[in-house]
This record gives C-alpha cells, structure tokens and sequence, in this order.
C-alpha cells in the first residue's frame, strides 16, 4: 500500500508505521521485495508527497533506506549523515517532515561495521569531518564506562558505539525541539531507534515502544 494522498496519509498512526518499516525489512531480507511501478510512483507523486516517516541513517552506501524497508517513490523521507548524527539541519528537516508534510514516526538508523564511527573510535581529525566525528563522543564515553577492559577500536567496541550512537541522536532530538517534542506528548508521532546489519540485511528496532 502506497501513500500519495494526504487522505491516505492520515489514516496510518505511528505503530501502524513502524509495522510497515518492519514488513518491509523482512521482505527485503526474504528477497520478497514488492515489484514497485516506479514510473506510476512518479507520476501519481509528480504534485504532492505524503510519506508516512522519516529516517536518519548514515550516508553508508550499504544502508539505503528505500531499499531496507522496501518502500517506494513518495513513501518515506530520507535523512543520511555520516554517523547518523544530529545538528539543526536535520532537527529542522524532522520537524519539517512531521508537523508540516504529516509523517508519523521518526527512526534513527545505526549499522554496524560503520565507517564514521569507526573513525571516532580513532580520533580521526580531517578538515570539517573532525566536528562530526565529535558527535560520536558521547557514545564513545559511555561504552568506555560500560566496558572498561574493551577495546574502543576493536571491531566489537565500534559497533558497540553505533549501537549506543543511536540512543543517544534519538534522545537528543527529543530534548532539542519543542515542536517534535510537543507532537510526542500528543502522540502526533512516535520515534525509534533500530540498527541496521550489513551482515544480514535485518533492522533490529531497540525500543519496546514507540
């Protein structure tokens, strides 16, 4: 079922959401993906968009949104950042996609085997990548506290950071916008974060709820 009318859009809530994005992962994963028209997708969408999400995942060439959840031209809004990570830009486009074109969830996307973490995890230090990279410190900090004896650039302690990476830029986002945060309190919108595995092509959604 596809979302090209603001009618259509206004009838799925934020679980109905979330089990959308879930249904389409296992099909993806299945190899079962859904045979999209997408010259139909661009002419029913060629005025308007309604898409049901939006998704914060990492520019990671492995980690297409559109692709791991099986959705369509018009489906879902798609927000990639190295690391996955949150500034105003990608406040501002989130408070965008919710309050003003009508999406209902938000989902955080880490993935494992992630480069940019892996470069936090290094202190790597390249031009405007640097200030980025600081993003990740917070995730880097607490897996330190968690896991004294692990080695934070091991394989094991990057992905270990990514997955805490997203607790954290989901968390932030509740904390920095009023508007997100008041479309929550009235349950408006939900927000998740999950990770995504290369290894396999399976999200793992954390949150037991929305």
């Amino acid at each position: 079922m596809k979302f090209h009318t603001a009618e259509d859009q206004s009838t799925v809530t934020p679980t109905k959401a979330l089990e959308f994005l879930k249904e389409g992962n296992q099909r993806f994963v299945e190899n079962l993906k859904t045979n999209h028209d997408l010259l139909e997708q661009v002419n029913k969408s060629r005025e308007s968009q309604f898409p049901f999400a939006i998704i914060l995942s990492c520019i990671d060439s492995r980690t297409s949104a559109e692709l791991i959840f099986d959705q369509g031209l018009g489906d879902i809004f798609s927000t990639r950042v190295a690391g996955n990570i949150i500034n105003d830009d990608v406040i501002g486009s989130m408070e965008f996609a919710c309050k003003l074109a009508g999406s209902k969830l938000i989902v955080v996307l880490g993935h494992s085997n992630c480069g940019a973490i892996k470069g936090a995890c290094h202190d790597v230090k390249l031009g405007h990548l640097t200030s980025l990279l600081n993003k990740v410190q917070p995730s880097i900090n607490e897996i330190k506290k968690n896991y004294p004896s692990l080695d934070i650039k091991s394989q094991e302690g990057i992905d270990k950071v990514a997955f805490n990476n997203v607790h954290i830029m989901k968390q932030e986002i509740i904390n920095r916008s009023v508007v997100l945060n008041e479309m929550l309190k009235n349950n408006e919108i939900g927000i998740v974060s999950a990770y995504y595995k290369v290894e396999t092509g399976e999200v793992i959604f954390i949150d037991k709820e929305i």
